[in-house]
């Protein structure tokens, strides 16, 4: 029995994501060409600044400030797999902490959370593309 709870406790451990926070920077962007992308900010906010080429967007809060985590998460699924590796955005970092850590820690998605958000890719230099629906 003690062998059964042990390895239980240690695939636990293994299935365990985590949230990485990391500045926003056109240099992460760079040194990870594959990892996936996901702007959380509003259809409004896209339009506005541009977004990260190659990007997906993918609106958390909507303009009111309210969530439907359902839809969320349906969204989320068909761009990522849950143990795959993927890179939260939105305009500070404010709602990509709050939303990195529900999926990191709650959900146990493999999160990385862009601090900073936008405003500190564009005030490094980085040229965001036009968002076209």
């Amino acid at each position: 029995m003690k062998k059964i709870l042990f390895s239980f406790f240690i695939l636990l451990s293994l299935l365990k994501a985590e949230v990485i926070n990391v500045t926003a920077t056109p240099q992460f962007l760079e040194s990870n060409p594959d990892i996936k992308v996901i702007d959380i900010r509003t259809p409004s906010e896209w339009r506005e600044t541009g977004i990260i080429k190659n990007s997906y967007t993918l609106t958390f809060f909507d303009e009111r400030g309210y969530y439907n985590i359902e839809n969320f998460l349906n969204g989320l699924n068909k761009i990522v797999k849950r143990d795959e590796k993927f890179a939260l955005i939105c305009r500070t970092g404010s709602r990509t902490t709050m939303v990195s850590n529900f999926l990191g820690k709650k959900l146990h998605y493999n999160v990385v959370n862009l601090k900073g958000g936008i405003m500190s890719l564009v005030s490094r230099g980085y040229k965001l593309v036009p968002y076209k629906q």
